[in-house]
C-alpha cells in the first residue's frame, strides 16, 4: 500500500467568532469548538486515506482558553498514527490575540477516524511515512493513546 507524509494532509482553518457562536457570556460554545475540530480533522483524515470516513472516538480534549466574541481562531491539524483502517489526527487550535496577532494554544485534541468503503465497511488507509524525530514521538504517543483505549475498552 502506498505510504503518505504528514505534511501530504495538513490543514489549517481559520474561523472568526461571531455572535451566533458564543454563550451569553460572550464565550465561544465549546460544542460550536468541537464541530470546527472534528470538520477540520475529518478533512486531514480524507486527505490521508482519500476515502469517506467517520469519528470513531474524540480523545484528550482539553479547554486551555477561554475563546471570545470576535477572536480569530486558528486549528491546526495533522496525522500523528495510522492503523490499519484507522487514523489519529491531532488538532490544535490557537487564540489569535487581536492587540498583537500573538498566538495562544486554547485546546487541543486527538481524534480518530475509521476509513469506510461503499459498503460502510473499514476499509484500509495509506501507511504513514514518518520522517523526523518530533513525528517518530508524536507517533509512539499516539500508539499509547490507542493502547490506553484498548484497555479502558476492557474493563468497560
Amino acid at each position: 500500500m502506498e505510504e503518505k507524509t504528514v505534511d501530504d494532509s495538513r490543514v489549517d482553518a481559520v474561523f472568526s467568532v461571531l455572535p451566533e457562536d458564543t454563550n451569553i457570556y460572550g464565550n465561544l460554545f465549546g460544542g460550536k469548538l468541537v464541530e470546527w475540530i472534528d470538520r477540520t480533522a475529518a478533512i486531514v483524515a480524507v486527505r490521508h486515506s482519500r476515502k469517506n470516513v467517520v469519528t470513531a472516538n474524540i480523545d484528550n480534549l482539553s479547554f486551555l482558553e477561554p475563546i471570545k466574541l470576535g477572536d480569530i481562531v486558528i486549528l491546526k491539524a495533522w496525522i500523528n498514527y495510522v492503523g490499519n483502517t484507522s487514523m489519529e489526527v491531532q488538532v490544535d487550535v490557537y487564540n489569535e490575540k487581536r492587540s498583537n496577532g500573538r498566538l495562544v494554544l486554547a485546546c487541543r485534541a486527538f481524534i480518530t477516524y475509521v476509513a469506510i468503503d461503499e459498503n460502510g465497511k473499514p476499509s484500509p488507509v495509506p501507511r504513514l511515512l514518518i520522517r523526523n524525530e518530533e513525528e517518530r514521538n508524536r507517533y509512539n504517543q499516539a500508539l499509547e493513546r490507542k493502547e490506553q483505549r484498548l484497555r479502558m475498552k476492557r474493563q468497560i
